[in-house]
């Protein structure tokens, strides 16, 4: 154990600024794994798509600006082994398909008049035999419809509001920031490995003002979720003593609020930011009784943080730092899943930083390095005798990407490897993705895991999954 120290990580904000001004960044790829259902649609962050102009193009047919996408989906673990958990205990883990479905992706966007803009997307899954979904469903076939984006902009003057379910990122560091904690996720499956494709979009108010010198936005969250339960069945379940419930709102009010303001130079930006926000991951108490749900239990904290980037020629920097004032001590830090041991009660400040960098090795090559590293202060307050932290220390993760486009970019090799600081885990994945023609596309995945006794992956250990995916899209 030992403290985390805020003053080098000022000083390399610092060196964001101080550094040789260079290009800004062009033609960075980013690697993309939006190709599974329960992934972002990816759509371009440029929405505004000349929406600030009085002449806006006024579309012919509403029909015209759907986006659909319809893809069938093969997935499962093949490796037969055992994990081992304790001297003499085992698990034992068999080769079996997880994933069988048929998804329905539909994307909508429409600059329907000057200054005013329409964006919507949703999705529908069929859960076939052998998926997961269907033996949850006392194996019969599953359905399940979701919204992801709805929301409508007016943007006049110099001014932006959005309104309905969308996201909100702050963090510069991609995949990987300490900051990119508005927005609530879900590790349903194990196509979804980092929070970007994981992130779920909530209903909120979202005002943007550009400046001629910086800019402001500020968020209103009208209903804040929380990360949904391990999805019975999934590769992150695991039978807890009770069931885990969504949280019990009642009549009680609920909102979360932040704000940002943001300055470029050149070859560089920074942004400060502040927020008034729950925690995503709730925390499950037994019930008194020791009979019916868990109970869950929010937590309201406040984050302060600060962002930096630095273009210098085809490299771009990234800094992010993150306080968080009255956080739980043991929160489990994986998302969309719950504590498998009881939690100590207690609320602290913690400091994390995320820093990495994203390198175009050429317009066809590209490479991205994010580090992120979090700690408590005075974690030993408040311990009774005997007990312990689930986060201790310094922890955190470390995220790794590659990407090479080939063919006119027909085909796309990238890779992903993804674990903990402390070297307890390790996730591989090698990913193919080979476009046919203007309407069909293919991907196929692999993924290992590897994981320590004391890792909260120790139940994925030594688990090789291949995957494989069809969509048509028009």
């Amino acid at each position: 154990m030992g403290n985390f120290n805020p003053i080098p990580v000022l000083a390399g904000a610092a060196l964001f600024l101080l550094a040789p001004p260079g290009l800004a960044q062009q033609d960075v790829l980013i690697l993309d794994d939006n190709v599974q259902f329960d992934a972002d649609l990816g759509f371009d962050d440029s929405i505004f798509g000349g929406v600030f102009e009085d002449d806006a193009e006024d579309t012919s047919s509403w029909l015209d600006n759907f986006t659909i996408r319809i893809s069938q989906q093969f997935f499962g673990q093949v490796n037969n082994h055992s994990v081992d958990l304790a001297p003499g205990f085992s698990f034992h883990r068999e080769a079996e398909t997880e994933s069988n479905r048929l998804g329905l992706n539909v994307r909508y966007q429409n600059p329907f008049a000057p200054g005013w803009l329409l964006q919507a997307s949703g999705q529908a899954k069929a859960y076939w035999k052998e998926d997961y979904e269907y033996g949850a469903n006392g194996d019969r076939i599953d359905t399940d419809l979701r919204i992801n984006e709805f929301f409508i902009q007016r943007s006049f003057g110099q001014n932006s509001i959005k309104f309905g379910r969308q996201t909100v990122v702050w963090g510069e560091t991609v995949g990987n920031s300490v900051l990119d904690v508005i927005n609530t996720s879900e590790f349903r499956d194990l196509t979804i490995i980092d929070i970007e494709d994981a992130r779920l979009n909530q209903w909120m108010v979202v005002w943007d003002y550009f400046g001629e010198n910086s800019d402001f936005s500020t968020f209103v969250n009208l209903y804040p979720d929380f990360n949904p339960a391990p999805v019975r069945g999934s590769p992150f379940f695991f039978e807890p003593p009770f069931n885990l419930t969504d949280y019990d709102r009642g009549s009680e009010l609920l909102f979360e609020v932040g704000t940002q303001w943001r300055k470029s130079f050149e070859g560089s930006d920074i942004a400060i930011m502040a927020a008034y926000l729950f925690e995503n991951q709730l925390r499950y108490e037994d019930p008194v009784s020791r009979i019916g749900d868990a109970v869950s239990k929010k937590n309201d904290f406040l984050l302060l943080g600060f962002s930096a980037n630095r273009a210098i020629g085809k490299l771009l920097l990234n800094f992010d730092l993150a306080f968080s004032h009255n956080v739980l001590a043991d929160s489990f830090n994986f998302p969309g899943t719950g504590s498998f041991v009881a939690p100590v009660d207690l609320r602290k400040d913690q400091i994390g930083t995320s820093f990495g960098f994203e390198y175009a090795i050429s317009n066809e090559q590209s490479v991205s390095i994010g580090i992120q590293a979090q700690s408590l202060l005075d974690e030993d307050e408040g311990l009774l005798l005997g007990q312990a932290l689930i986060n201790d220390g310094v922890f955190g993760s470390w995220l790794v990407r590659y990407s090479n486009t080939l063919m006119n970019s027909d085909l796309v090799l990238s890779s992903t490897l993804q674990g903990g600081v402390d070297g307890d885990s390790l996730l591989a994945l090698l990913s193919v993705d080979y476009t046919l023609n203007d309407n069909w596309a293919v991907n196929a995945q692999l993924i290992s895991i590897t994981a320590s006794s004391d890792s909260p992956l120790v139940f994925l250990s030594e688990d090789v999954r291949i995957g494989a995916t069809i969509t048509y899209s028009f």
